[in-house]
């Protein structure tokens, strides 16, 4: 779910906590909709350890995201610090990459979304709605919602990002009720790997590094601060999230929504005598996903807009918002059971590469090429890098097998 706010100049703590939900708001969405999927195959203490792993690891590339920011000048994005360190090559790749990553979360946000909007809208018109029909109608309402700009965006991700909180909130004292300890004690460690892909997806978040270091005036203690207690909020919810998953629903049931490629909540039918959690379930699956694509979609928007040289509002906006949902829908319409695997694609290729590689990449052609000054945001030097490289090549590689 992507967060776009200004931060004003306040107390450090007023400030650091403003930076923090920002980055949590940015990376709890859609994404975790996908993990208990994969992660109930492995048990609930090796999905805490994936889980654990996979923060870890976007906590440090973030960090160095940072320290690459700030050898920048202010309102630096992405795309000129590839260019800087990289050269023009590496700006049309991280361009490239970037669109890459967006699409594959549209696609997903489609595949995910339109079929539980679909419930209420044929409740109420009498008859079903059938094929690609249902996703050009999720795409007409929330394609509109961007063309209008980023007010609406604003105001509708608001109401919608309260609501997910309260049906979150909901779910949990609800389902709580029907955790089965036993459930929660299986464990398949070799197998918990194969969530990293995705919930890599879910913890991204360096996209908006480069904005709160405008924000913050490099301000790099209230920065670290946001980004360690802004990524440990999501590292939070997701345990409880899986803790509610694994333990109250049975695996099989996990693994039909998997074959059908629907997110978790689908399975909390299987649920017996407590229907109002998968009612429950659905909306907050609904909210999350909505938010998550207002997000991207508003974010794509002006990356296209910048790319095209073209402006933002008026019929140019239409033009844009069209480019931006058109292809998801096609896609999603061909394969409407992609969500989960968008998602996998999404964190195994996108965000392992464009916030994993890419961040080392650049902390290591600033440190040890062009010798930059500036206080270390991660500590171990070359070691660490190379570390956090292969682990990163790791899992793109994981990636590779679980789509082959």
């Amino acid at each position: 779910m992507e967060m776009q706010i200004g931060i004003q100049k306040k107390p450090s703590i007023f400030r650091v906590m403003s930076g923090a939900m920002v980055v949590a708001g940015t990376a709890i969405g859609a994404g975790m909709l996908g993990i208990p999927l994969l992660t109930v195959k492995a048990g609930f203490w090796p999905a805490c350890f994936i889980t654990f792993a996979t923060w870890a690891f976007m906590l440090f590339t973030g960090l160095l995201f940072l320290e690459a920011t700030l050898w920048m000048p202010p309102g630096s994005n992405l795309l000129s610090m590839t260019e800087r360190f990289f050269g023009k090559k590496g700006r049309w790749f991280a361009g490239s990459l970037f669109i890459f990553l967006y699409y594959c979360l549209l696609i997903a946000y489609f595949a995910g979304g339109a079929p539980i909007l679909m419930v209420p809208i044929e409740h109420w018109i009498g008859f079903p709605i059938r094929g690609s029909v249902g996703f050009a109608i999720y795409g007409l309402i929330f394609g509109s919602i961007v063309a209008l700009g980023a007010k609406w965006i604003s105001r509708v991700n608001l109401i919608l990002t309260v609501a997910m909180i309260l049906s979150f909130i909901f779910l949990i004292g609800v389902g709580s009720q029907a955790i089965d300890s036993e459930k929660l004690m299986r464990a398949n460690w070799g197998i918990s790997l194969i969530a990293a892909p995705l919930l890599f997806s879910a913890f991204g978040y360096q996209n908006v590094v480069p904005s709160l270091c405008t924000y913050f005036e490099k301000d790099r203690k209230a920065l670290r601060l946001s980004l360690i207690i802004g990524l440990t909020i999501p590292l939070i919810f997701y345990l409880i999230w899986q803790w509610l998953m694994i333990g109250s629903i049975p695996k099989e049931s996990m693994e039909v929504a998997l074959k059908l490629g629907q997110p978790a909540t689908f399975a909390l039918q299987a649920i017996v005598g407590k229907s109002s959690i998968y009612l429950i379930g659905q909306f907050f699956a609904f909210f999350a996903i909505v938010t998550s694509l207002l997000g991207v979609a508003f974010s794509m928007v002006d990356f296209l807009a910048d790319g095209l040289k073209i402006r933002r509002e008026g019929v140019p906006r239409v033009f844009l918002s069209f480019l931006t949902f058109f292809p998801p829908f096609l896609l999603a319409s061909y394969n409407p059971q992609i969500f989960e695997k968008a998602l996998g694609i999404a964190g195994g290729f996108g965000e392992a590469v464009l916030n994993g590689l890419i961040p080392i990449g650049l902390v290591w052609v600033g440190r040890y090429i062009h010798r930059l000054d500036g206080e270390r945001e991660v500590f171990g030097e070359k070691k660490m890098l190379s570390f956090l490289f292969f682990a990163g090549i790791f899992v793109v590689i994981l990636e590779i097998i679980n789509l082959f």
